[in-house]
C-alpha cells in the first residue's frame, strides 16, 4: 500500500500491449504449455504475482484499511486466487515428477523391471496432469476477449479453379463439417442462406451459430482453406491427376446487443425467389431477400424462411454484424498495438488450412500441424475440435511468450 493510499498492481497480461500471430511461432521451436512453464521468464513473473497475492492477504487481514483499499485489494485478489491455487498446483505436481524420477533412476539401477514399469507409468499419468494444469494456468493468465462469449455469422464461399466442381463440392463438405461441428458441441445452427451449385456443390453459404463460446472455437477457422484431390469424374479422374481448389470461411462475432444504426435511406431491399432446396415453395413466391448497404456496398441475403418479413429480419441482422465488424477493425487499426483478430476479410488472402486427400492429411500452417484421416476432420466431431483446441493451445502460448517478451523489454530498458 503505497502513501497515496493506493495499491499499485502488477499488471495480468494485457493483451492490448502485444500482437498475436501465428507467423512468428515458428522461431519459438513449437513449444507445448508444460514447455513453457519451465521458461525463466514465466517463472519469474508467476513467482512475483504469487508474493503479490500472499501480500494482498496480508494487508487485507490488517484493520488499518478504508473501505476503498478494501474493495480495489478484493478486487485484485480475487483476480490473483486462481492463479496463485493453480501455480502451488503446478509446484507440487512438479515435485511428485521429480521424486518419481528420482525413484526411477534407482529401480533401474537395482534393476527392479516390474516396480520401474509400475513407476514408469505413474510418471506419464503426472507429465499428462502437468500439461493439464499448466494449460489451465495459461488460460487464466490470458484474459478472455471481449467476443469469445458471442454467437457467430459464418460464411463460406467456393474459390475458382480449373475444372469447375472441385471447390463448389469442398465447400459443400466444409459447411457441412462445421454444421456437425456445432452439433457437437451442442450449440444452435441455424442456416440464413444456401445457394448450391448446379453439380451438387455449393456457391456461397451463411449460417448464425450461437451456444456456448461460440466466437473463442472458431475465430481462427476463417481464412483460405484449400483442397487437393483426384477428381471423381472425367479426365482427371481416368488420369489420377490432382486438382487443387480453394474456399475461404469468414467468422464474425454478432454480440446479443449488436448497436450499429442503419438507417432505412441507405438500405436498397430487393426480392427475389428463393433457389435450392426448400420444397414446394421453392420459385413459387418472391420470398428471398437482398440487402445491399449504398454507403459501403455489402449486400446480404436470406432465402431459408417461407415469410418475406423474417428473411428481411435475419438479412438486417446479418447487415448489422458486418457494419459492426467494420467498427471493430477500424478500431483496432487506429490502435496499432492491439491484438489482431483474425476476422473478415483481413484473414482470407492467406492460406490456413490444407485438405489432401491423396495423403489423407489435414495440415493447419500457422502451427505447423498435421492430422490424419480427412473424413475424421470433415465429420466435424472429435477430430476437428482436437485440432481447434491445438490452435487455441498455440494461441494462449504465443500470448503468454510475446508478452513476457515485450515485459523484459521494458524492464531492461530497451
Amino acid at each position: 500500500l503505497h502513501s497515496h493510499g493506493s495499491w499499485r498492481p502488477k499488471p495480468l497480461l494485457d493483451t492490448t500491449r502485444f500482437t498475436l500471430s501465428f507467423n512468428s511461432w515458428h522461431r519459438k521451436n513449437h513449444q507445448d504449455s508444460q514447455a513453457l512453464w519451465k521458461h525463466e521468464a514465466v517463472q519469474k513473473y508467476l513467482e512475483t504475482l504469487s508474493k503479490e497475492y500472499q501480500q494482498i492477504n496480508h494487508l487485507l487481514s490488517a484493520d488499518s484499511l478504508n473501505g476503498f483499499e478494501q474493495r480495489t485489494l478484493r478486487r485484485r485478489c480475487a483476480d490473483l486466487s486462481p492463479i496463485a491455487a493453480a501455480f502451488q498446483e503446478i509446484k507440487e505436481a512438479e515435485r511428485e515428477v521429480q521424486e518419481l524420477e528420482a525413484m526411477c533412476t534407482e529401480l533401474d539401477s537395482r534393476d527392479e523391471k516390474q516396480l520401474l514399469q509400475l513407476a514408469l507409468e505413474e510418471k506419464e499419468s503426472l507429465d499428462k496432469k502437468m500439461n493439464v494444469l499448466c494449460r489451465k494456468l495459461f488460460q487464466l493468465l490470458v484474459p478472455k476477449e471481449k467476443y469469445d462469449r458471442s454467437p457467430v455469422i459464418l460464411e463460406v464461399t467456393a474459390g475458382r479453379t480449373t475444372g469447375g466442381d472441385i471447390c463448389q463440392q469442398f465447400t459443400k463438405e466444409v459447411f457441412e463439417m462445421y454444421q456437425n461441428y456445432a452439433d457437437y458441441k451442442c450449440w444452435t445452427f441455424d442456416i440464413v442462406n444456401y445457394t448450391p451449385a448446379e453439380i451438387g456443390g455449393l456457391h456461397h453459404a451463411a449460417a448464425h451459430i450461437s451456444g456456448e463460446n461460440v466466437y473463442r472455437h472458431l475465430k481462427y477457422e476463417g481464412g483460405t482453406h484449400r483442397v487437393q484431390r483426384i477428381p471423381e469424374t472425367g479426365m482427371s479422374s481416368r488420369m489420377q491427376r490432382i486438382h487443387t481448389g480453394t474456399m475461404s470461411v469468414i467468422v464474425l462475432p454478432q454480440p446479443e446487443e449488436v448497436d450499429v444504426k442503419v438507417d432505412p435511406k441507405d438500405l436498397r431491399i430487393d426480392t427475389f425467389r428463393a433457389r435450392g432446396a426448400g420444397g414446394q415453395h421453392v420459385n413459387k413466391t418472391d420470398s428471398a431477400v437482398r440487402i445491399v448497404h449504398l454507403p459501403t456496398g455489402l449486400a446480404v441475403e436470406c432465402q431459408q424462411e417461407r415469410s418475406q418479413q423474417m428473411n428481411k429480419e435475419t438479412a438486417l441482422r446479418t447487415l448489422r454484424a458486418k457494419l459492426y465488424q467494420q467498427v471493430i477493425e477500424k478500431q483496432i487499426s487506429q490502435e496499432q498495438s492491439a491484438r489482431k483478430l483474425q476476422l473478415g476479410t483481413r484473414a482470407q488472402s492467406e492460406r490456413i488450412r490444407t485438405y489432401n486427400f491423396t495423403q489423407d492429411r489435414v495440415t493447419d500452417h500457422r502451427i505447423s500441424y498435421d492430422a490424419r484421416n480427412i473424413k475424421e476432420i470433415l465429420s466435424g466431431k472429435e477430430a476437428l475440435d482436437k485440432l481447434i483446441n491445438r490452435l487455441l493451445e498455440f494461441a494462449e502460448i504465443e500470448a503468454v511468450t510475446q508478452y513476457l517478451e515485450n515485459l523484459q523489454t521494458l524492464e531492461g530498458g530497451g
